[in-house]
């Protein structure tokens, strides 16, 4: 079975010792190290090893030749149709990151690449869900289509709770309650960016916990938004300014500038 981009694997004492220390470095930012420690031997090391360099480039907008290298050797080590489409909706992702960040347009290969991930991974199987997630990225982010991304979130957050993915449901935790926020409901949005901040701190994912921290902060009300925040800008220089995103949502306001 190949190792699932979004899972928490390694986040519990029972876990393989290799996969504890790539979580540690993951969740710490250190996507390069984490990802030197996995040799691609086989198309499950290899695809690991590819969406730990993709997941860079999201956070960091650095690495991309590195993560295109990677996902070639998973491409070319992928033999059966569950290897093949967990490496094309890593190449889905990929593609999708690049657009976002305004690297190059890259939103049809990344539709036709999770479309073909589509077909490759039957409705139920573990990868489904993260599949099922990064189709609502591109609804939400790329087509601007909050309807299809919550559809498509809904489907991620259940296939997440099937399979006992806790990281992944951080994600479609907060992504839902993204839209809420956008439709006016702040108690739901509330409540699902506390549980994606809540599972992110019991995990120790680092990375994404100044994320969840502001977001949870721009459903808040003051003084608690404020606190949130600055907790969210402490572990953001931390990271060393990681997610770069991060960053404009993070700004304080300019000196003068009325706050409502």
């Amino acid at each position: 079975m190949a190792h699932s981009a979004m899972s928490g694997s390694g986040t519990t004492e029972s876990d393989d010792p290799l996969q504890t220390a790539v979580w540690r470095l993951r969740s710490r930012a250190c996507w390069t190290d984490a990802a030197a420690l996995l040799e691609p031997a086989d198309a499950a090391s290899a695809l690991q090893r590819a969406s730990l360099l993709v997941e860079k480039c999201l956070y960091t907008e650095r690495g991309w030749e590195e993560a295109e290298d990677a996902l070639r050797t998973a491409e070319a080590l992928a033999h059966s149709d569950d290897e093949r489409g967990a490496a094309a909706c890593e190449r889905g992702q990929l593609a999708y990151a690049a657009t976002l960040h305004s690297v190059r347009d890259r939103a049809d290969e990344a539709r036709a690449a999770l479309g073909r991930a589509a077909a490759l991974i039957p409705p139920g199987a573990p990868g489904r869900a993260v599949l099922d997630f990064r189709r609502g990225l591109l609804a939400e982010n790329l087509a601007r289509s909050p309807q299809a991304a919550r559809a498509a979130y809904r489907r991620a957050h259940a296939g997440a709770t099937a399979h006992s993915d806790p990281l992944l449901l951080s994600f479609t935790w907060r992504h839902l309650a993204g839209l809420a926020l956008r439709d006016g409901e702040l108690a739901e949005a509330r409540h699902g960016f506390a549980e994606s901040l809540r599972i992110r701190e019991e995990l120790g994912y680092l990375v994404g916990t100044a994320p969840a921290l502001a977001s949870l902060a721009d459903a808040e009300t003051e003084p608690e938004a404020s606190r949130l925040r600055e907790e969210a800008r402490r572990l953001f220089r931390l990271l060393g300014g990681v997610p770069t995103w991060l960053a404009r949502q993070l700004a304080p306001p300019a000196p003068g500038a009325a706050t409502a």
